[in-house]
């Protein structure tokens, strides 16, 4: 028997219901990989000591490490495991701090579906939402993908 994928159809996705990722916590190591990959050593994420004295107190991760990390624990949920033809837009709020230490999980919440004039396809938006282990959102990013449909 072939593998299945596990992704919704665009039709299958229910407006303004939440659906949520498992939690991950950020780690130094993630803060670090993140900075070496991406050539940010900018020291708010890696000098403590300069840190301590920012607004935070203590150093934070980068904004786009948790815009990141909310892409993969989306496809972490399987919802868009063989579904999804392209992602085609966010956008990003930084609302809070990501700190090193902090266990987030994803909430993710349709908010339009339409279908395109080509068979089978069309625009899902999502509205995705890092959130803390305190209930803080630290991240709101607005989605716009290319999905299959059935129709």
């Amino acid at each position: 028997m072939a593998f299945q994928y596990q992704g919704l159809y665009l039709e299958e996705f229910e407006i303004g219901k939440v659906y949520e990722s498992s939690g991950r916590t950020i780690t130094e190591a993630d803060v670090v990989n993140f900075a070496g990959l991406a050539g940010d050593f900018n020291p708010l994420h890696m000098d403590e000591e300069f840190a301590k004295n920012n607004m935070f107190g203590k150093r934070v991760a980068h904004g786009a490490l948790g815009l990141i990390i909310a892409t993969g624990m989306s496809n972490q949920t399987r919802l868009y495991e063989g579904t999804t033809i392209a992602f085609l837009e966010l956008t990003a709020k930084y609302t809070a701090p990501l700190c090193i230490g902090d266990t987030v999980h994803l909430e993710m919440t349709p908010t339009e579906i339409t279908h395109s004039k080509k068979p089978k396809r069309g625009i899902l938006k999502v509205m995705a939402k890092l959130v803390n282990q305190e209930g803080t959102v630290v991240l709101e990013s607005f989605w716009t993908l290319m999905m299959k449909a059935r129709e």
